[in-house]
């Protein structure tokens, strides 16, 4: 590059300029020029060189003589033309520039570019005539890749926020979902609970009908009897007033009867009974009117106090489902602005795709790659630049001697359940990306698994289930593929620590630690989220990190919000806490993460040390020691988790059974693979 700085390319002659004789000045031709086979009649101009150069050859008039002169080094009758000289300095150039370049270098792309540019530039020196033009356009071709440059940096870290703010609204809508149909399914059930009421109110109601029409008959009989009885008073006293005025009667006959009551008597006695039997009926035929349809007082208020609870549970779930479709709405509203805000910028990334420099032809890379389906799986969804590096590991792990088969181990006890297998196993060739979606996959189905049971499975055991089960009779392959490809990645922490659990370096525990610290570190920031915008100042950051981890320090707490500034490329702007959980293609936290990561584990070894010193001096120690031990070097540790570790310890589930001496170094190893963490601050020396 620097000879073609130095030294000023001689200037040559480009197509459609002539010379008509020494010092003469360059004509430029006019647009009509024509083209002319070799064995054409008619004169013409080829328009640039190389094309047509092996048919055709450059015919010019002369205007004085009228006879046709060739142009250039080919003879008449159709020889070779050679390359002008500028032309060929140009390339060789260009040539010798892109050679010089590094392939692995990260900004291939750009230098390359900057040589084309270089090389265009000597050519607009070379052409003084053009050259405010060429120039106008090189430059308006320079800000249009610069703005489109700007434009995919401005949208790459909203596809990240679309899709954290995406799932978080599935999840929110699958929530109120659920809610949704819990408190439906409950008011039904009141709803036929209350109904159940109704039907037995109208049941005791018709009950009560009926006791009202026979209670009528009977009145009607009563009055009836009533009616008879007066009848028979009035014929009664007939007779006795007849008698008493009839003196010719036998007298031995008079003696014998009954001697009759008053007659003032009886006739006072019979109105107060009719009076009586009056406001008897009145008040009969009151209490119907009014009382016919009134259900016993300890009923109606059995009934009022049901319908007030009811009531007020009604209202209460209305208010909360109120409130959840209030939130459900604006969080539909949010998603269709999402949706739109998403298709708009799928649209606009279309255009720059357009518009942006062409592409390489990956479709070529299939023949390489052995197939064209194995091409569209690997290629699928992946930018230019992890395109390139997947193709380049592709390449390095074809240049290597890897097997085609694997031979399987037996079927003998001694061999792992899940590698029990026997014959030739074809190696599938698994990439990192589809290793660190299967492994997910397994502790996804193994947690669901152990919830299921509420007893935590052996992993050897599940990994054997889960290959039998999505494979079936390819699952020897897949086992065997599997950790073939996990041994060539075992400088990811994720994978390394799947193969640890897996071989019983480590306890399982481990890995669901992590889990959830990282998860109850997010469900802090989110809390801490007031404004639920995402954003965090540093201030707030530095609060939701002490609320989560209220044993660490300042120091390892302000480490934490550098990583987190650095990671997000700020330093004292708002912290996009959200975009700290995103992961690349192969499953990959950032800075952040692994800073919190490495910093439990630090905190874990220390916490172990402490416990190591405190059993210092003793080849062996029981279950009492062992348990003084971590009361002493963490007063605050509850029950549960002090049983846990020397269940851990002592590898029993009963520690009443076990009453044997274990070897302290033993159970400091088992210690120290699992997630044993300290619960609360480390005791003052007296």
């Amino acid at each position: 590059m620097s000879t073609m700085k130095g030294a000023r390319l001689p200037p040559l002659s480009a197509p459609g300029r002539t010379s008509s004789g020494k010092g003469a000045r360059r004509q430029v031709k006019p647009a009509s020029v024509l083209l002319r086979s070799k064995g054409a009649d008619k004169p013409g101009y080829l328009s640039t060189w190389p094309a047509h150069v092996s048919s055709q050859i450059v015919l010019q008039k002369d205007p004085l003589s009228g006879v046709n002169r060739h142009h250039g080094c080919s003879d008449e009758f159709g020889g070779p033309v050679p390359k002008p000289r500028f032309l060929e300095q140009l390339e060789c150039y260009l040539k010798r520039e892109l050679t010089a370049l590094d392939p692995l270098s990260p900004k291939l792309q750009e230098r390359k570019l900057q040589v084309y540019r270089e090389v265009f530039d000597y050519f607009i020196e070379d052409f003084k005539t053009y050259k405010p033009l060429l120039c106008a356009v090189k430059n308006e071709y320079d800000i249009t890749l610069a703005y489109l440059q700007e434009q995919i940096r401005e949208l790459e870290p909203l596809r990240s926020q679309l899709v954290l703010l995406s799932e978080r609204c599935d999840k929110k809508v699958l929530g109120l979902r659920e809610k949704e149909r819990a408190e439906i399914r409950i008011l039904k059930q009141e709803r036929q609970h209350l109904q159940q009421v109704i039907e037995s109110m109208r049941e005791e109601q018709r009950a009560l009908q009926t006791q009202v029409y026979r209670l009528k008959e009977e009145l009607a009989v009563q009055y009836l009897q009533y009616r008879d009885e007066h009848d028979a008073r009035k014929l009664l006293i007939a007779n006795i007033s007849s008698v008493s005025y009839n003196p010719e009667e036998d007298p031995d006959m008079a003696h014998d009867e009954v001697q009759p009551e008053d007659p003032v008597t009886v006739k006072l006695a019979l109105k107060v009974c009719r009076e009586d039997l009056t406001k008897a009926q009145v008040e009969l035929n009151r209490l119907h009117a009014e009382y016919g349809d009134v259900v016993p007082r300890r009923d109606w208020e059995n009934l009022d106090r049901m319908y007030k609870e009811n009531l007020l549970k009604l209202e209460t779930s209305q208010t909360d489902f109120d409130q959840m479709k209030s939130e459900y709405d604006a969080l539909l509203d949010v998603h269709r602005q999402v949706s739109l805000q998403k298709d708009s910028l799928q649209k606009e990334l279309e255009v720059f795709q357009e518009a942006s420099t062409p592409r390489p032809h990956w479709e070529q890379c299939a023949d390489v790659l052995g197939s064209r389906e194995r091409w569209s799986e690997i290629f699928e969804g992946q930018s230019s630049k992890k395109r390139l590096e997947i193709l380049l590991e592709e390449l390095n792990s074809m240049g290597l001697q890897q097997k085609e088969f694997f031979s399987g181990m037996g079927t003998s006890s001694d061999v792992p359940i899940y590698l029990r297998y026997e014959g030739q196993l074809r190696n599938l060739r698994l990439r990192k990306a589809d290793v660190v979606r299967i492994i997910k996959d397994i502790w996804r189905e193994k947690a669901s698994e152990d919830e299921k049971l509420d007893d935590r499975s052996d992993l050897k055991e599940f990994l054997h289930q889960y290959m039998e089960r999505q494979h079936g009779g390819q699952a020897g392959e897949w086992v065997y593929s599997l950790l073939d490809s996990i041994k060539c990645n075992l400088k990811d922490d994720f994978i390394s620590l799947f193969y640890d659990i897996l071989t019983n370096k480590v306890h399982e525990s481990l890995y669901h630690g992590q889990t959830q610290l990282l998860s109850n570190l997010l469900k802090v920031l989110i809390q801490s989220d007031s404004t639920e915008s995402g954003l965090l100042t540093a201030a707030e950051f530095r609060e939701a990190l002490r609320t989560a981890f209220p044993l660490k320090g300042d120091q390892d707490i302000e480490e934490l919000v550098v990583a987190a500034q650095s990671e997000l490329e700020t330093s004292e702007g708002s912290i996009a806490y959200q975009r700290l959980y995103t992961e690349d293609t192969d499953g990959n936290h950032g800075q952040f993460l692994g800073l919190v990561k490495r910093q439990a584990t630090a905190e874990r070894h220390h916490y172990i040390n402490q416990l190591r010193t405190q059993l210092e001096g003793k080849e062996v120690v029981s279950v009492e020691e062992t348990m003084s031990a971590f009361k002493t070097i963490d007063p605050t540790l509850d029950s549960e988790s002090l049983y846990w570790n020397l269940r851990i310890a002592f590898h029993t589930k009963d520690l009443t059974l076990h009453t044997a001496l274990l070897s302290t170094e033993v159970a400091i190893q088992r210690l120290s693979v699992a997630n044993v963490s300290r619960a609360g601050p480390m005791p003052q020396p007296e």
